[in-house]
């Protein structure tokens, strides 16, 4: 008898750790406090356990705009209390020409009962945004079907961020990060690997100038994109990360050849696979906005032909 209490003693204890974790996907809906119905933020979020720590991305819809970030933070299994701090939500009296973050926290709990499970929070303006950024309260429920298979999730996010992820700089991202110079570097293990991989040509364009001005962001979200860039499959320069800040290349045109290509390596796929950025090519004073993306298997690449000068 007293076996039998212990076997169920132990299934019940397994079946209660089961039920404080917050692995999983989750949806639902935010509200701005007081902000009246059409300040309501769609939300999808993926949740990923390792003891304390959590980490995933969420996905959140307002108005016209779509937004994909990762996340990380903590979980307490005693009190089932979720914490992720440092989180981007668009400003509830944003427009559609001027879009304003705020950083928020976001404080939930985990509530399950025999109709499903719950996570229930808000999002706390930080400090310096607390007097304009009001609180946002969320309201999920853990989609139990989708979560057996997060990896088919991750790879929804990744369809949805290269549909709706169309971030533009702005005025404050046109600094530079970093200017590199034309000139060959050497990285073997990169060089290698490049040569091992199918250069894909996503895009071509043709200038007018001898030279060109060429900026890589990250596009849509920072997650962690790091990127090789090599200009006629000699490189220029390897592992750097992607950001909201452009990493500049002024490059000069070969004009023996047809055409002239910029390739983008991928060293990694960020927290969101594949690696993607916005390449900005700057021809005197005509821009062309391309967005590349890359994986491990391929690399994508931009063809630049010369102008043939008109014949009298």
């Amino acid at each position: 008898m007293k076996r039998i209490a212990t076997l169920l003693l132990l299934a019940c204890s397994y079946f209660a750790q089961g039920q404080n974790k917050v692995v999983g996907f989750w949806y639902g809906t935010a509200n701005v406090r007081n902000g009246g119905s059409t300040n309501n933020y769609s939300m999808e979020v993926v949740v990923e356990q390792n003891g304390s720590t959590v980490s995933g991305v969420m996905n959140y819809y307002f108005r016209n705009s779509f937004r994909s970030i990762p996340l990380k933070g903590t979980y307490n299994t005693t009190t089932r209390q979720l914490r992720i701090p440092n989180l981007a939500l668009t400003y509830h009296g944003s427009t559609a020409s001027f879009e304003v973050d705020c950083m928020m926290d976001f404080v939930g709990t985990l509530r399950v009962s025999r109709e499903g499970s719950n996570l229930d929070g808000r999002f706390v303006g930080q400090s310096q945004y607390r007097n304009t950024c009001p609180e946002i309260f969320l309201d999920m429920a853990l989609d139990e079907e989708a979560s057996k298979n997060l990896d088919s999730v991750y790879a929804d996010i990744r369809r949805k961020r290269e549909s709706y992820a169309l971030w533009q700089p702005g005025e404050a991202d046109t600094l530079v990060a970093a200017t590199i110079l034309q000139r060959p570097v050497v990285n073997y293990v990169v060089t290698n690997q490049f040569r091992g991989r199918v250069k894909e040509v996503q895009n071509e364009i043709e200038v007018t100038s001898d030279s060109v001005l060429v900026n890589f962001y990250d596009n849509g979200e920072v997650d962690g994109d790091s990127i090789s860039v090599f200009f006629n499959d000699q490189l220029l320069s390897f592992n750097r990360l992607l950001s909201a800040k452009a990493i500049q290349f002024k490059i000069g045109l070969d004009p023996s050849k047809e055409f002239n290509e910029v390739t983008m390596f991928a060293d990694n796929l960020g927290r969101i696979a594949p690696n993607t950025s916005l390449m900005i090519v700057y021809d005197g004073n005509k821009r062309h906005d391309i967005r590349l993306s890359s994986n491990l298997e391929k690399s994508a690449t931009v063809r630049i032909r010369k102008k043939k000068a008109a014949t009298p």
